[in-house]
């Protein structure tokens, strides 16, 4: 049997991402670099956008046109990508450049919602110019030194996080905090990706997708942000996010009795960034296109006298059998690694054949895998929270 190659986005550099346990399997794992920041996502009036994504595309070419010979097969490459990697996988899901580069894709707590217009996009590259005071020209930016361009983005984001002003700098990046994203620029991401996977330009494509069940604690625990959080913070953070304040905390407050103000927010935000994008991009793929597969990962680190939870994050070491490293502290000291066993194995299930092992998803059942020490498949997980969010995002 030929292997078959998986390249992946990586979040960052750590011992989590080796692929050799999935080389022990059989698969080709190969992962990748792309321009991130302003040097792969700035927008300026000379129309070029998107440097990050068409790395990507190069890769994937590289990848159909040289994995043979490392024995992978380029008519069976499965993508995957966790957090930003996740949201790559979603864009590249919807744009006709990357069409017959993959048979599968993994998307791992993030969906495909994650792009600005380009109005918005040539705010954010002025500001930058703005901060360099060079000329707003692809030219004057590519020749400041990198150091004072990366002190530069330091700034602009100091400044966003500062001076939340949607006029300033256009709603959606206000309401992620994301100054660098796909740009929706007419050509090379040539709408909303969700909107076109839900019009089945991911036609043909396998996808699994899923997010951990605390997402936001990773965000909010370390650095004592939680500790902060009061009902007026959990209200105005609900209101901006597009929700009907006293109906959607009713909906949260039913699923988690007792909770206070921090929990709550913690919750909301996992819906808003992660949970709900990925049910969005899972129920558009399974009305339009081929085999959909959802996962939630919900054991829990006992880091941070268990604060943590099942964070951001925390489902990489599992994914590639790797725990036990100490770069990657969020799984503590004893992970199961019986759970590490058979998430592996579901993912390199998943690239070989396009089944992981439970039923497939659709919007009557809504089957999901829930991972956990005692891993189960439930259906319509969280639905009270879910249908808050009906009409939003």
């Amino acid at each position: 049997m030929r292997s078959r190659a998986f390249p992946t986005r990586r979040r960052r550099l750590g011992a989590s991402y080796n692929g050799s346990h999935f080389a022990r399997d059989g698969i080709v794992c190969v992962t990748i670099n792309y321009r991130v920041g302003a040097e792969g996502f700035v927008y300026l009036p000379d129309g070029h956008a998107n440097l990050g994504l068409l790395d990507q595309i190069a890769a994937l070419e590289w990848v159909r046109e040289n994995i043979a010979a490392f024995g992978g097969d380029p008519g069976n490459v499965t993508i995957f990508g966790q957090s930003a990697g996740a949201m790559s996988v979603g864009t590249l899901l919807s744009m006709p450049r990357a069409e017959g580069l993959f048979r599968r894709a993994i998307a791992q707590s993030g969906g495909a919602h994650q792009v600005i217009p380009a109005e918005v996009a040539r705010k954010v590259g002025g500001r930058l110019a703005e901060k360099l005071g060079v000329a707003a020209t692809r030219e004057a930016i590519a020749a400041v030194p990198v150091e004072r361009l990366l002190q530069a983005q330091a700034a602009l984001k100091a400044d966003l996080m500062a001076h939340p002003d949607p006029e300033r700098w256009g709603n959606e990046v206000v309401l992620s905090m994301l100054p660098w994203q796909p740009v929706v620029d007419g050509d090379i991401v040539p709408a909303r990706p969700i909107d076109r996977i839900a019009a089945g330009a991911a036609a043909g494509i396998d996808l699994m997708a899923g997010w951990t069940t605390d997402e936001s604690t990773f965000f909010l625990v370390p650095g004592r942000a939680i500790e902060q959080i009061t009902d007026e913070v959990l209200a105005e953070a609900v209101m901006a996010y597009g929700l009907p304040v006293d109906a959607a905390l009713a909906s949260y407050r039913a699923m988690h009795p007792g909770a206070g103000p921090s929990e709550l927010l913690a919750a909301v935000q996992r819906d808003r960034h992660f949970r709900i994008p990925v049910i969005r991009l899972a129920d558009a793929h399974a009305e339009s296109s081929s085999d959909t597969y959802v996962y939630e990962f919900a054991w829990r680190s006992p880091q941070f006298g268990g604060r943590l939870g099942a964070c951001h994050g925390i489902e990489i070491a599992f994914v590639f059998d790797t725990l036990g490293d100490e770069t990657e502290p969020l799984g503590g000291t004893d992970p199961p690694q019986r759970l590490a066993d058979i998430m592996h194995a579901a993912w390199a299930g998943f690239a070989r054949s396009g089944d992981p092992g439970w039923p497939k998803y659709d919007l009557t059942r809504r089957a999901t895998m829930r991972f956990d020490t005692t891993s189960e498949v439930v259906e319509d997980p969280r639905s009270t929270e879910r249908m808050a969010w009906e009409g939003v995002r």
